[in-house]
């Protein structure tokens, strides 16, 4: 199968691990507090604010990446912000394609990470506050240890998700080899120039790579977050 797959290819797989691995870092950083808070509070437009963050699980890729190009473009505040700073457009970059990622598969990282907190026994932070624990102590100390599994499912998931993304890569990243041609985008440039015997081995690196993805976090996670984040989507 590696025979098959030509520089181009190599270099899209490349750009692809490089894009979710630093996306799934990022989302570990500021997921992980946000669920923690979320978890937490408890509000009468908690519904509403749960309902913002998990929009890009039902809405149609094209159009979150439609808005996310407009917001990007030289002309809006923070596209003309990002030009002024670095010199060059962030629609159309690499870093664009880490901000979208951000956006796009941060359900991902979210939900799971969520329902392991709501579903922690609230006992062992009554203990850990009770032996003299600050809030950061019981944390990093007490939660997090204890939502081990649903954290690396929320990695998992999300490192899956933005090497699968197409849509809105698509539409703020183009197809520029070598800057923002992920693998999603080689595979349909490949079918576009109906070079089969090369998307064939673009799709079966993606089959395999999500079939042991997949099993891995099934095996280590059992059901629970995993489960929870499939029926979600």
């Amino acid at each position: 199968m590696t025979e098959a797959l030509t520089p181009q290819a190599w270099q899209a797989i490349w750009l692809t691990l490089k894009l979710a691995l630093i996306t799934s870092l990022l989302l570990m950083v500021v997921a992980t507090p946000l669920a923690w808070v979320l978890s937490n509070w408890q509000h009468k437009t908690k519904p509403f604010v749960l309902s913002i963050l998990a929009l890009p699980l039902v809405l149609p890729p094209t159009v979150l990446g439609f808005y996310l190009l407009v917001a990007f473009s030289p002309q809006s505040t923070l596209g003309g912000a990002w030009v002024s700073i670095t010199g060059h457009p962030l629609a159309f970059s690499f870093e664009g394609l880490v901000l979208g990622s951000l956006i796009y598969s941060l359900p991902f990282a979210l939900q799971p990470l969520y329902s392991g907190f709501t579903q922690l026994d609230r006992r062992y932070l009554e203990v850990a506050q009770t032996l003299g624990l600050t809030s950061f102590q019981r944390f990093f100390k007490v939660v997090l240890p204890l939502c081990k599994a649903p954290a690396i499912v929320a990695f998992g998931l999300s490192f899956a998700h933005t090497v699968g993304e197409f849509g809105v890569v698509l539409m703020i990243g183009g197809n520029i080899p070598g800057e923002t041609q992920v693998l999603s985008i080689a595979l349909y440039e490949q079918v576009e120039a109906l070079q089969y015997q090369d998307a064939h081995a673009l799709s079966l690196c993606l089959l395999i790579f999500s079939f042991l993805l997949l099993t891995g976090l099934y095996r280590f996670s059992g059901k629970g977050a995993l489960g929870w984040n499939l029926a979600s989507r």
